[in-house]
């Protein structure tokens, strides 16, 4: 069976944008199937896939704009991930403005990373989160509104349609199969992952790394789900300080939960709970602001945690762990947990590092399974990062 791109639209309002980019991905000789996604009124042209297959019997009722968006939504993640499981899709294009954006980057975010999906969009060049999210989405900013063809969106649209072209005439050539991990770093870890990382690579592994800002401990979660990873060195766990005091990381409620639930061999430590990010120095709250703080960059300012957040931390870490079934075992670094965390550093603080390792001690229910190992090592030492490699291998032998 020949793949096929599928260009996505609600073709009730862009009917003749979205024939625009199918005659240029024709041109450029890719097959395409149309797919109208409309709430409104039936579209000026017939689709190849109408909005009423995309539905499969499901009904948009409501007069409200945007249940029925959340309705479309739902019945095209459904309708693609069918098609993308019977081998039909070679990857997918949309286009639309903030309804239609929310609409089909939702299926998007479905479909397997790795998958060419593009989106031409009004809100390209703002927040992209909500429509990316940990997702391998490419956004494209449409530049004028997705309202009839000119000499600017011919221009973009036709961009969109080579782009995607490309992606789905170009496969990355596929390299001999190896086990696939998944490990979170920041930059004040970097030399203890990377140190983890180099020695596992020789041992044959194929290690993902992910930076841990909210999107991408949830992208190394996701890919944790899908299969594709098979083992986690959750090294960097600071996404959940800023889930716990609020900043700009977040790890989300629910972190650890792919984890938990597909059993993986998993070693993690405390990387970075040291430090909870916000933006630029004015971005910091109010209450915050008589904390110690250090510029990592114009854009990031990092907050030391106190004393009692680090409780928090460890009491939010131990009621997610201790739902886990397969074994695990947490790495504690006693002489620090960052590069600013080293004697004479900002944030060296042994009295908020002693809280949060006893508190994470008392409260993680430990078992055979489930341990805690603590040493005297700072987390950047070469003998943090060999027992880190270690203890997975005795994981993983076990598993």
């Amino acid at each position: 069976m020949n793949p096929i791109v599928y260009a996505i639209a609600t073709m009730d309002t862009k009917s003749e944008e979205i024939a625009y980019v199918v005659q240029c991905l024709k041109n450029s000789g890719a097959s395409v199937r149309t797919v109208d996604v409309g709430t409104l009124a039936p579209p000026p042209v017939q689709p190849d896939v109408s909005r009423e297959d995309v539905l499969s019997g499901r009904t948009i009722s409501s007069d409200d704009r945007g249940t029925a968006i959340t309705t479309m939504a739902e019945a095209l993640t459904k309708y693609l991930l069918s098609e993308q499981a019977s081998g039909r899709i070679a990857g997918v294009i949309g286009i639309g403005g903030s309804g239609g954006t929310a609409l089909i980057t939702a299926a998007m975010r479905a479909l397997p990373i790795g998958l060419p999906k593009l989106m031409v969009s009004t809100v390209a060049s703002g927040n992209t989160a909500p429509y990316v999210d940990c997702s391998d989405i490419t956004l494209m900013y449409s530049v004028v509104d997705v309202a009839g063809l000119n000499v600017v969106s011919r221009r973009v649209l036709a961009n969109a349609a080579h782009a995607m072209a490309g992606m789905v005439a170009h496969d990355v050539v596929r390299q001999e199969s190896r086990p696939c991990l998944g490990m979170t770093m920041f930059g004040v870890t970097t030399p203890c992952v990377t140190a983890v990382r180099e020695e596992l690579e020789r041992k044959g592994y194929d290690c993902l790394v992910f930076h841990a800002t909210g999107t991408g401990g949830r992208a190394m979660e996701h890919l944790v789900g899908s299969g594709l990873i098979r083992g986690v060195l959750d090294i960097t766990t600071t996404e959940v300080a800023d889930e716990i005091v609020g900043g700009i990381f977040a790890a989300g409620p629910a972190r650890f939960d792919a984890l938990i639930e597909q059993r993986v061999p998993l070693v993690l430590s405390l990387g970075a709970m040291d430090m909870v990010n916000f933006g630029g120095t004015e971005t910091v709250p109010v209450p915050f602001r008589g904390r110690t703080l250090h510029a990592h960059n114009a854009q990031v300012t990092l907050m030391r945690t106190s004393v009692e957040e680090n409780r928090q931390i460890a009491r939010w870490i131990a009621r997610k762990l201790n739902r886990s079934t397969a074994p695990l075992t947490i790495l504690i670094p006693e002489r620090g947990v960052s590069m600013l965390d080293r004697e004479g550093q900002p944030f060296h603080d042994p009295v908020a590092d002693k809280a949060l390792f006893e508190e994470l001690e008392s409260q993680i229910q430990q078992t055979s399974q489930r341990q805690i190992v603590r040493l005297p090592y700072h987390i950047n030492d070469p003998e943090f990062s060999q027992a880190l490699v270690e203890q997975f291998e005795i994981i993983a032998r076990h598993n």
